[in-house]
C-alpha cells in the first residue's frame, strides 16, 4: 500500500517521555493504529535568528528541488523496469528499504557534522543533488541516443515498402548487374499488381520479357523486381511515376548487409548494456537522494521549530503514517 508520513514538531516543556506517551494515546484513540514513530534530530548549531529567518525562505524552494530529482530518478527506474519488462524491485537507502530507513533515521554525522552551520550543511545538501541530477540528464540523454538509433533502424526494417530499408529483403539471386542489363525494384500499391503485371513491359523498350518477380508484401504495397536495359532505366523510372510506381535502386552487397547486421547488433547491446548501467545507477542515486533529502528535512524542521517555540531547542519531532497516499 503506497504511504506518505508527515513529519510533525511539538514543544517539550516538562518531559519528552510525557509528551510523546500523550500523543501515543491520542494517535491510537482517534486514528486506530496509526504507526507513530521518533524522529530523531540530533541538536544542530542554531546560529543567530536573522540568520535562521534568511535560511527559512530558502528551504521551502530547496525542498521542491530535492524532492523533485528523488522524483525524477523514481520515474526513471519505473520506465527502464517497464520497458524491460524487469519486476519492481523495492527502492532502499543504505541497503535498507526506504520505509524502514526513514522511520529509524539516525543523522550521519560524518557526512553532516552537526557543529556546521545550517547553511552550510543545507548548500553541501542542494550541491549534492544537484551534481546528481546533472549526472541523470547526461546519464538519460546518452540511453536515449541509442534507443533513438534503434529505433531509427526499426523503423526502416518494419515500416512500409515506400520507406523501409529493403536491403535484407532482396537475395543476391534476385538482382541481375551486367555490362547491359540492370535489375530495379518497384514498389507497387497493393491493388495495383494486376496493372503493373500487364504493363511493366511496355512502359519502355528493351524491358526484359517476364522478369518480374514478387519478392514482398506488406499491409500497402509489394515489392518487385524487373531487369531491363541500362540505357532505358531513366525512362522506365519516368513512365513508371507517371502510373503510380515507385522505383527503387539497390545495390546489393553482402559485405554491406553484413556489416548493416554487426551494426544492429551492437547498437541493440549498447542498448542493454546502458540501460542496465542506468538502472543500477538510479537505484544507488535515488538511495544517495532520498538520504540527504532526511537529512535536509531535519534541518528544515529544526529550523522552523526554533523560529516557533524559541531557544533553548526543547522539541519533539514524530513522524506519523498517513495510509492511501503516494509517497516515493
Amino acid at each position: 500500500m503506497a504511504s506518505r508520513y508527515w513529519a510533525v514538531s511539538l514543544p517539550v516543556q516538562n518531559s519528552a517521555s510525557s509528551v510523546w506517551n500523550n500523543l501515543q494515546e491520542q494517535i491510537s484513540k482517534h486514528s486506530f493504529d496509526t504507526p507513530l514513530y521518533r524522529f530523531n534530530i540530533p541538536n544542530l548549531r542554531v546560529g543567530t535568528l536573522d540568520s535562521l529567518l534568511s535560511l527559512s525562505d530558502d528551504l521551502v524552494r530547496s525542498n521542491s528541488f530535492i524532492e523533485g530529482v528523488a522524483q525524477k530518478i523514481r520515474r526513471q527506474i519505473e520506465e527502464l523496469q517497464r520497458v524491460s519488462g524487469v519486476e519492481s524491485n523495492a527502492l532502499t537507502v543504505d541497503g535498507v528499504p526506504v520505509d524502514s530507513y526513514l522511520t529509524r533515521f539516525v543523522w550521519d554525522e560524518a557526512k553532516y557534522p552537526t557543529m556546521s552551520p545550517l547553511k552550510e550543511i543545507v548548500d553541501s545538501i542542494h550541491t549534492q543533488v544537484a551534481k546528481i541530477e546533472d549526472d541523470l540528464k547526461v546519464r538519460v540523454a546518452e540511453y536515449n541516443n541509442v534507443r533513438s538509433q534503434l529505433n531509427a533502424i526499426n523503423r526502416k526494417q518494419s515500416g512500409s515498402l515506400a520507406v523501409r530499408d529493403l536491403s535484407n529483403l532482396v537475395k543476391p539471386e534476385d538482382i541481375i548487374i551486367s555490362e547491359n542489363l540492370i535489375t530495379l525494384l518497384a514498389i507497387i500499391p497493393k491493388y495495383s499488381q494486376k496493372d503493373w503485371l500487364a504493363s511493366y513491359e511496355t512502359l519502355t523498350s528493351y524491358v526484359v520479357p517476364r522478369s518480374s518477380k514478387k519478392l514482398y508484401e506488406d499491409n500497402e504495397y509489394a515489392l518487385y523486381t524487373v531487369t531491363l536495359f541500362h540505357r532505358v532505366a531513366d525512362n522506365f523510372r519516368t513512365s513508371s511515376r507517371d502510373k503510380g510506381f515507385q522505383i527503387r535502386d539497390i545495390e546489393y552487397s553482402s559485405e554491406a548487409q553484413e556489416n548493416r547486421k554487426q551494426e544492429l547488433e551492437r547498437i541493440v547491446q549498447d542498448q542493454e548494456s546502458l540501460r542496465s548501467s542506468l538502472l543500477q545507477w538510479c537505484y544507488t542515486s535515488y538511495g544517495e537522494v532520498f538520504s540527504s533529502w532526511m537529512h535536509f528535512c531535519a534541518v528544515r524542521v529544526f529550523a522552523e521549530s526554533i523560529l516557533r517555540y524559541g531557544l533553548p531547542p526543547s522539541f519533539l519531532v514524530n513522524i506519523h503514517l498517513m495510509f492511501s497516499m503516494n509517497f516515493l
